[in-house]
């Protein structure tokens, strides 16, 4: 669990290790349960990918990613103080070559195209905005997303949860305490992937 402002990567390269974050209104953490088993269900995605942390925050999702062989992680976030400590824990990791840290508002890094696309996206957004579904058609839109690409969606429990863009298809569901989380796949014929496996 994260504590006194901390997170501990699970898994990988940093196994056990823990790192700092901000304590700022509205930041927290995904669950450690919730990114075990996130993590559980990307293995073997993993090793290579390029991916982006969209409300990084805490940088634990993306964190965890590199840690576990991700080629590249851009982490995006709106608070100066958050992405300071990004850079700093990424510093710290020696891990700058293989990550970008970028201040900026998420809605408006993903209003145009990408340099390239990624294959895989975090998106774990201050659950009271409502945000997510505006973001889902954003990144298909603009195309930040590779074919067969894994979207990764964390919301209330208690929420409904919304229709997903054409093309994609939920993969696994989990839930833990308040938060539920999907992870869903962008598939070229979305009838041939409707796996909907509830943890």
């Amino acid at each position: 669990m994260a504590s006194n402002n901390s997170i501990r990567i699970i898994g990988g390269r940093f196994r056990g290790r823990r790192l700092r974050f901000p304590a700022v209104k509205g930041l927290r953490p995904t669950p450690d349960r919730l990114r075990e088993t996130l993590f559980n269900w990307l293995q073997g995605e993993l090793a290579g990918a390029r991916c982006l942390d969209l409300f990084a925050g805490s940088g634990a999702l993306g964190l965890e990613a590199l840690s576990r062989g991700a080629r590249f992680v851009r982490f995006v976030d709106a608070t100066g103080s958050v992405t300071r400590q990004l850079k700093n824990n990424l510093e710290l990791l020696e891990l700058n070559g293989r990550a970008e840290v970028m201040k900026t508002d998420a809605r408006r890094a993903i209003n145009t195209p990408p340099d390239q696309p990624f294959d895989i996206v975090f998106l774990d957004p201050p659950y009271a905005l409502k945000l997510l579904p505006a973001i889902c058609e954003q990144l298909e839109f603009h195309g930040w997303l590779s074919p067969g690409a894994w979207i990764y969606l964390e919301q209330e429990s208690h929420q409904p949860w919304f229709e997903l863009p054409a093309g994609w298809a939920v993969y696994r569901e989990a839930r833990a305490g308040h938060a539920a989380c999907r992870l869903a796949r962008r598939v070229t014929m979305p009838d041939t992937m409707v796996t909907d496996d509830t943890q």
